[in-house]
């Protein structure tokens, strides 16, 4: 069995983001050589998380406002954790949207659905972060 490990860098210029992030992780597979497997893609700070769905800009959007509903930026006093952090709702962001996913790799591509793609969804922006790949399999 072989293995295979990359680090993504993202820098997101804005507080939140969604990142179709699918083509990197397609190229990570080519590199890795691995034609039957798994994919895992996690993102390795508290504040992003690594999903899979629609790239559809509409959906993105209300990703967006269900997000801010459940877990509101403002104001930032109402959380325990902000003192002296703004950044409380992100970490609930990412706990709702997820840390990682697994995908299978068939005929050394991601085994996917119709729609389906992998996206680094980023609560807590203006810094750099990163997101592993990791491949295993023949």
């Amino acid at each position: 069995m072989k293995s295979y490990r990359k680090e993504l860098w993202f820098q997101v210029p804005t507080r939140r983001a969604f990142i179709n992030i699918t083509g990197d992780v397609e190229q990570c597979l080519a590199e890795s050589g691995i034609s039957e497997g798994l994919v895992l893609v996690n993102a390795m700070h508290i504040t992003a998380s690594v999903f899979i769905n629609d790239d559809e800009s509409g959906l993105h959007h209300d990703y967006e406002k269900w997000l801010e509903k459940l877990a509101p930026h403002e104001p930032v006093s109402q959380y325990r954790h902000n003192v002296g952090e703004d950044n409380a709702d992100a970490h609930m962001k990412r706990q709702i949207m997820g840390r990682e996913v697994v995908v299978a790799v068939t005929g050394g591509r991601l085994d996917f659905g119709t729609w389906e793609r992998i996206f680094y969804g980023e609560f807590d922006g203006r810094r750099k972060k990163r997101v592993l790949v990791k491949i295993i399999g023949e």
